[in-house]
This record gives C-alpha cells, sequence and structure tokens, in this order.
C-alpha cells in the first residue's frame, strides 16, 4: 500500500521546476495520530486518482496553532502561525487544501492579517470541484443504499457556512442521507472543539461526545460521516461507549469515497 502512494514535498517538486496545483496541509492529527493517518492517505489516495499534482510541506509543516489560541495563548500562536506564514510566503504559496476544519478555519480567517493570505479550502470542497471538473468519479460500491448520517464538524459549519459539499458528496455514493435533528446551522459540537481534545471535561452529567453520538445512533444510520479527525476521533469514543462498534462505523467523507471507489 505504502508503495501506491505518491506523497512529494513542496522543496522537492519546486527544485525540479514543477509547481503543484495545490498544497496539501496535513495537520498535527493527520500526521501523527494512528486513526486519522487513515484518513490522510485516503484523501492522497483520491489525489492521485484524479492526477492532482500536490505537494505537503513535511517536515516543514508545523501546528497552525488554533490549540494555542482557542486556549487563550494568544502570543504561542502568533509564533507559530508567524512560522508557517514564513515557509508559505517562501514558497509563494498560493491554494492550501486541508482535511481537518481547525485548520481551515485558522489559515483561512487567522492567518490574513498576520500576512498570510491563501485561497485555502476543505477537502470535501476540494473533492466536490474535483467531482464537477469530471476529474474525479464516485461509485456507490459497498455503501449502495446504506443510512450514512452527517456531524457537521464547527469550525466547517457554522464558522464558515460549508454545509452541502459533504453532503453532496455523500449522496453520490447513492447512500441514503438521514440528518441528525441538530444539524446545519443548529449542529451540536462533538466536544473537542475550543482546545477541549486536550484537557479534561468541566464537570457535569454527561460528555458532549456521548450526547451527540447517541443522536447520530438514533438516526438508525450505519455509518456516522465525519470531516474533521477531532470529530471522528469523539464520535468513535461515543460508539465504543453505547457497545456499538459492530453496527455503527465512524467513517471520514474521504475514506467513504476511497473505499467505494476501492483505491
Amino acid at each position: 500500500m505504502q508503495e501506491r502512494l505518491k506523497v512529494p514535498t513542496l522543496s522537492e517538486m519546486l527544485a525540479s521546476g514543477i509547481e503543484p496545483e495545490v498544497v496539501f496541509w496535513v495537520g498535527c492529527a493527520g500526521s501523527f495520530d494512528e486513526r486519522a493517518k487513515k484518513i490522510t492517505k485516503a484523501f492522497v489516495k483520491l489525489l492521485n486518482s484524479a492526477q492532482v499534482s500536490f505537494a505537503v510541506l513535511g517536515t516543514e509543516e508545523s501546528c497552525t496553532g488554533d490549540p494555542a489560541k482557542r486556549s487563550g495563548n494568544e502570543f504561542l500562536f502568533q509564533m507559530q502561525a508567524m512560522t508557517n506564514i514564513e515557509v508559505l510566503n517562501s514558497y509563494e504559496v498560493k491554494k492550501i487544501v486541508t482535511a481537518c476544519p481547525h485548520c481551515f478555519n485558522t489559515l483561512k480567517n487567522e492567518y490574513p492579517s498576520l500576512g498570510g493570505n491563501y485561497e485555502v479550502v476543505h477537502h470535501t470542497q476540494f473533492l466536490k470541484s474535483l467531482l464537477d471538473e469530471g476529474r474525479l468519479k464516485i461509485q456507490g460500491g459497498n455503501f449502495k443504499g446504506k443510512k450514512i448520517t452527517f456531524h457537521d464538524p464547527c469550525y466547517l459549519g457554522r464558522a464558515n457556512n460549508v454545509y452541502e459539499a459533504p453532503r453532496d458528496l455523500i449522496e453520490k455514493l447513492d447512500a441514503e442521507l438521514v440528518e441528525m435533528k441538530r444539524c446545519k446551522t443548529n449542529g451540536l459540537c462533538c466536544g473537542a472543539g475550543g482546545a477541549q481534545m486536550f484537557k479534561e471535561a468541566e464537570k457535569g452529567d454527561k460528555e458532549i461526545n456521548i450526547e451527540r453520538t447517541e443522536e447520530a445512533i438514533g438516526t438508525q444510520a450505519e455509518i456516522i460521516a465525519a470531516g474533521c479527525p477531532f470529530c471522528n476521533t469523539m464520535l468513535t469514543d461515543g460508539v465504543k461507549s453505547a457497545a456499538k462498534e459492530n453496527q455503527v462505523q465512524v467513517l471520514d467523507i474521504a475514506e467513504l469515497i476511497a473505499n467505494a471507489n476501492d483505491l
């Protein structure tokens, strides 16, 4: 499987005189978390399949600073952001795609004021554009007719109004999209945003991810689709807590499409 994945670094591509169409910002989760690495691989397979010229920063990529900013450390955020902006601007990067809504939101909305101006798209938006251009074809495959519910990541949906791209992709799988009561502009957080992923929960009588997963399971969906590695982790934990691992899968949109296309 490793041999099939072509992932050039930006420095290698530019040294060869090739300017990529897009830079894939992998993010900390997609680089280091074992579960999220599967999302990264699925997305890379789709990029290769669609013959997209892309590159990653590799070791030159560091955290966008989102967790630092959300937890109140503005100084650390600006240090991390400026380091990344220096690298991106030195390569004259114009377009960035990422599978992490936290990276997406930070790069898109918070880097411009620090001198980092790029076109930033979420991977579901990019996959939808590839589909619209005819560069990517989606087969129903083993998801045909299956009930799938989509959990809106906070920083994709309510923060940036991206609701339709992931849903359009699910429907192209010939699957039955079933909505939770709280969805789109009324969506409920998975419990990981605002740097909550990295700390213990406050006192209360129920974890947010348990509440959200119960809503998802209540739709009778066989698959909970996610568009964020943090959401993926929280919902997977929720499914385990409900002892439903054999009945309900949690998969990223990129994984759904890659699996359906037998990549």
